[in-house]
């Protein structure tokens, strides 16, 4: 019961607001032009509560899911005495019904523009211009770039300089210029300051949603970094006698806090130089991650140094302490998955698939995805130190991508022991009103855009329609948000009134964007179009909304349920 209400009471409230924000715009417009409203309903259905004030009830219904304003005139086949059309929606000049339909959606983008402003103010988290690991084949390798860099200027083709505070400020460059040499400011993890010049190349845009199709790019450039995970190779080394477990998660070593595993490879040898290390650990942060389950436990261990480990730096440092790495050793394997039902378990090591020694998850992949339906593949692990082989035939998995279309792959069911550390963030606070108004705009017109290609991508078959999501999903990112602060509450709000003022705008009838049709077309042509066409266009659109609603709610399950 109380899981229920941490979702309903989060969607009751963010659905509520963005209801009566759309109804009351219909509902202001309609009173300025002397239109007599009758009821002002937030949701359908039984009335719970409700009051009449003049010539409007004000109700709120049972069923939360809309909302609705009653205008006295508004049915086409009612009959309306003279006296009674100076109140007659139907009655009214073409335009100002215009104005009245057009006041919902409208009502949305303000209250998002007002949201996002507000955030501004408040201030937001937003990712740090901090590089996370970069692989040393990237081309952002390859120019300079380290992992662990700061970039603190951007310097563009024009002369001018960025200084960007956030991820987005220094990305943005690189989009912005492809084929156009850039100068980059960077200061390392060691604290030096150098210059690093590169030339984005122009790439697939990374962004589905964004209005062009290809953008400047440096590849490899990242701020994910692989967190301080470990694995333990022995039950007779240190680690392992000292308590500590594969899947532990190192968050500081004698005073020296680790939050990533190119730290605690660097520091290895200054380590394996002492005699005794205080080892402080998160046990359970990827059973947590994976499971939604309870929060993970800080330890903390001692472990005394073998002799074997003086002398040695990086990951013969860690092996001779009785670490590993745990990229190849089995977190979970998935229910009723080729890999469960062939026998795999979690904690296994991987050593080679068919023959073929493996060094990263990569090479996992690699081979999984080369799979060409014939003879099984043949895994090779450690289990409990002792070697197992075990014949899996992968099977093909329907999956989203990145650029959130949907792709069939193979696939046996399992996941590394990988956790990636948390991106370093910076707090990000408007100057003042002017500046956060600003923002807010800005925002706005950026997230209406890609609603708007949101549906174009949809239409065009480049993004899958199974992202649709319907009240499932809302209550999901209410709930989620909720728990996350004011901040992320109000812009999922923003965010799905946005989705809103978009949607009501489609030339879909019984929507907003439906009437608007309708409206064009008599201002246009000087009559309203006939009531027997108006009545089967309704029918029509009635049909699509609500074979829409059933998708959205089918999508909803499928994926709460079914994944």
């Amino acid at each position: 019961m109380s899981n229920i209400f941490s979702y309903a009471v989060p969607m009751i409230i963010l659905l509520g607001l963005l209801i009566f924000v759309h109804e009351l715009g219909h509902f202001l417009v309609a009173k300025y032009f002397k239109v007599r409203v009758e009821v002002f309903s937030l949701g359908f259905g039984k009335k719970l509560l409700s009051f009449r004030r003049g010539e409007t009830e004000y109700c709120i219904a049972a069923i939360p899911l809309g909302g609705y304003v009653k205008m006295f005139g508004d049915d086409p086949s009612a009959d309306v005495s003279e006296a009674d059309r100076r109140g007659s929606f139907l009655h009214k000049p073409v335009g100002q019904r215009i104005a009245i339909v057009l006041a919902g959606p409208l009502m949305n983008l303000l209250f998002a523009f007002i949201l996002y402003s507000m955030i501004a103010m408040m201030g937001e988290k937003a990712v740090y211009p901090g590089l996370g690991d970069i692989d040393s084949k990237s081309m952002a390798a390859a120019v300079g770039f380290q992992s662990g860099d700061t970039i603190t200027k951007v310097q563009l083709p024009d002369g001018k300089v960025v200084e960007p505070l956030t991820w987005n400020d220094f990305d943005k460059p690189i989009q912005d210029h492809p084929d156009q040499k850039l100068v980059f400011t960077v200061q390392r993890a060691s604290g030096t300051v150098d210059e690093i010049e590169a030339t984005p190349k122009l790439v697939p845009n990374p962004y589905v949603l964004g209005w062009k199709r290809e953008v400047g790019g440096i590849e490899g450039l990242s701020f994910f970094s692989r967190s301080s995970s470990i694995a333990v190779n022995s039950s007779e080394g240190a680690a392992a006698k000292a308590g500590l477990k594969t899947g532990d998660t190192i968050t500081k070593i004698n005073a020296t806090p680790i939050r990533r595993w190119r730290e605690l490879i660097a520091s290895a040898g200054t380590f394996a130089e002492q005699t005794e290390l205080t080892v402080t650990v998160q046990r359970g942060l990827l059973e947590s991650l994976l499971n939604d389950s309870s929060e993970p436990k800080t330890l903390e261990f001692k472990l005394q140094v073998p002799s074997e480990a003086k002398g040695k730096s990086g990951l013969e440092a860690l092996h001779a302490m009785g670490f590993d790495n745990p990229e190849l050793y089995l977190a979970m394997v998935e229910p009723k998955s080729p890999a469960d039902k062939a026998g795999l378990k979690p904690g296994d090591q991987i050593q080679a698939i068919n023959d073929e020694n493996m060094k990263d998850f990569e090479n996992v992949i690699a081979a999984i995805r080369t799979f060409n339906g014939e003879k099984p593949l043949k895994f090779s692990v450690l289990r409990d130190r002792q070697p197992v082989s075990i014949e899996v035939t992968p099977n093909v998995k329907k999956r989203m991508n990145n650029m959130g279309q949907e792709e069939s792959r193979f696939e046996v069911g399992i996941r590394p022991m990988i956790v990636e550390d948390t991106p370093q963030t910076v707090e990000k606070v408007a100057g003042g009103v002017l500046q956060a108004l600003e923002r807010g705009a800005v925002r706005s017109v950026e997230m209406s855009g890609a609603v708007v290609m949101g549906f174009v991508r949809l239409i065009q078959g480049e993004v899958s329609s199974k992202n649709i999501g319907g009240f499932l999903s809302i209550g999901q990112m209410a709930k989620k948000s909720w728990g996350m602060g004011m901040t992320e509450f109000f812009l999922a709000m923003a965010v799905i009134s946005i989705n809103l003022f978009v949607l009501n705008l489609l030339p879909v009838p019984v929507l907003d964007g439906g009437h608007l049709v309708f409206y064009s077309i008599e201002a246009i042509r000087g009559a309203p179009l006939s009531l027997q066409k108006m009545e089967l266009a309704q029918k029509v659109g009635a049909a699509l909304l609500v074979g829409l609603m059933v998708f959205a709610l089918f999508n909803d399950v499928s994926r709460i349920f079914f994944r």
